[in-house]
């Protein structure tokens, strides 16, 4: 009977042991499959110091639960009743060990705290060097970036050199929302009449996906965006564009025609009313501006890829694709449509 109560508790450890190894794996796999948003493989120095703390706590914590739940199945094995065993002895107190298990947390949160403070330093300061600023606003539910070395306003893609300190500053022209690229840096909060700043470099080229990550309203889970680390080569390259745009529309199509009569229902629709391109009579705000519209991989707010079906089915009925969002249906003739859709896809 004490040897198959003995295996019982044996086989139990051994089954908690391994369910605890198969979430580790579980959890390998899923960063592994899933790199468009995953802290768990950064591709910068921020993410990657910000892994390393989080990777310290994690080991130290899995430390304490094996030694916690090793004492708790010995405990159970050594001192379980058994027929004619007397009651083990009580013990009130032990001094030595009151201590022990004082001093002991004391020291892991030291091992915790100073890392952190460090981090803490880290990320508050970026390293001195060539750098660009982008500021960043938050819309409900879409994302502005400016440039303001370059003159340069986007929406939903954050265009970055590779190598390069990209310092952001961050505010809201509404809620509060929050920024978020795990790949890259941990969040930050966007606040309405305030600015927050952080920091970023993607070491590679790459697409890094990003997110909304406080909840702002009935769109939150489409408030997306994508930062786009690119050479410096090809960074320069796009910022030469955009001075180009800056003094008349860059326009490259197949059909002539129908890009002239996109631009003049664009126009005749009052769509410049909300949106700008530049070099354009189109100055809006409201909305996010479309220069060079057509280089961009996405449209609605990361949602949707950047398709002329994506980009028409979008104009005919915002709604339907993301509820909630400030752009209303405008029951837009298909003609009209065809049009407009070829002329934004034509700036690029």
């Amino acid at each position: 009977m004490r040897r198959s109560r003995l295996s019982r508790c044996v086989q139990r450890g051994t089954l908690l042991v391994f369910v605890l190894l198969l979430a580790l794996a579980g959890a390998q796999v899923y960063a592994q499959s899933t790199p468009q948003q995953s802290a768990l493989q950064p591709a910068g120095p921020v993410a990657r110091m910000q892994l390393d703390l989080f990777m310290l706590t994690v080991y130290i914590a899995i430390g304490i639960f094996t030694l916690v739940v090793g004492l708790l199945l010995i405990a159970i094995v050594r001192f379980r009743s058994r027929p004619g065993r007397p009651e083990p002895k009580q013990v009130t107190g032990n001094n030595t060990l009151e201590v022990v298990w004082t001093i002991v947390p004391v020291i892991l949160v030291a091992i915790i705290a100073v890392p952190t403070v460090r981090g803490l330093f880290f990320v508050d300061t970026p390293p001195e060097g060539e750098s660009i600023t982008v500021n960043v606003t938050a819309h409900q539910w879409w994302w502005e970036f400016e440039y303001p070395d370059y003159g340069i306003v986007t929406a939903n893609e954050m265009r970055i050199p590779t190598g390069k300190v990209v310092k952001l500053n961050l505010t809201s022209s509404d809620v509060i929302h929050s920024f978020w690229v795990p790949n890259l840096a941990g969040k930050m909060d966007t606040n309405p009449g305030r600015w927050n700043s952080m920091w970023l470099q993607a070491d590679t080229p790459g697409v890094y996906y990003g997110q909304c990550a406080e909840f702002c309203g009935v769109a939150h889970a489409n408030m997306r965006f994508r930062v786009i680390a690119e050479t410096p080569e090809e960074f320069d390259a796009w910022v030469a564009r955009w001075e180009e745009a800056l003094v008349e529309p860059v326009v490259h199509a197949e059909t002539p025609d129908l890009v002239a009569r996109g631009a003049e229902a664009f126009m005749d629709r009052a769509c410049f009313a909300c949106h700008a391109i530049a070099g354009t009579d189109a100055k809006g705000v409201v909305g996010p501006n479309l220069t060079l519209f057509g280089t961009r991989t996405s449209l609605a707010a990361g949602m949707l890829d950047n398709t002329p079906e994506n980009l028409a089915a979008w104009i005919r009925d915002p709604q339907a694709i993301k509820p909630g969002n400030q752009m209303p249906r405008l029951n837009v003739p298909e003609e009209d449509i065809q049009a407009i859709v070829a002329y934004l896809h034509s700036l690029r």
